[in-house]
C-alpha cells in the first residue's frame, strides 16, 4: 500500500486567492489546517482547497443569489464535506478581483454577526 501523495495547491489560483485576500487591508490568510483560509472569531468564511476551488461563506439570501447568477454549487473541498454556506467560485470569476472583493466584505459582514466561538485551552 503506498502512502497517499500530498496535493498541493495550483500555484495560479493561490496568486489568485491572495490577490483577493489582500483587497481587504484587515484580512490576512491563515494555513493551520493544511489550506489557505480566512477566518474571525474562530469562524472560517473563505478557503481554497487543494483541488484549486475557492469557497466563500455567504448568508442564505446572498448565497442563493450567487448560486443562481453564477451558476454555481455549494462548495465541497476536497477532501471534506459539503459545506453547505459555502459557494463554489467559478475559476473564471476567480480572476475578477473587484466583483469578488464585494462578495468576501459581504461575506466578513455575515461572520461578524455570528457569535464567536470559545477558545480552546491547550493542555
Amino acid at each position: 500500500m503506498s502512502k497517499k501523495e500530498k496535493k498541493s495547491i495550483p500555484e495560479d489560483k493561490l496568486a489568485l486567492y491572495k490577490k483577493l485576500v489582500e483587497s481587504i487591508p484587515q484580512l490576512e490568510i491563515n494555513s493551520k489546517f493544511g489550506f489557505p483560509y480566512t477566518s474571525l472569531n474562530g469562524h472560517m468564511f473563505s478557503l481554497l482547497s487543494t483541488s484549486g476551488f475557492v469557497g466563500i461563506r455567504l448568508p442564505k439570501e446572498e448565497r442563493a443569489l450567487f448560486l443562481e447568477k453564477y451558476n454555481s454549487t455549494l462548495y465541497k473541498p476536497e477532501p471534506g464535506p459539503l459545506l453547505k454556506e459555502y459557494v463554489t467560485v467559478p475559476s473564471d470569476l476567480l480572476n475578477d478581483v473587484e466583483t469578488l472583493k464585494q462578495y468576501l466584505t459581504l461575506s466578513l459582514e455575515y461572520v461578524k454577526t455570528l457569535k464567536p466561538k470559545p477558545k480552546k485551552n491547550k493542555k
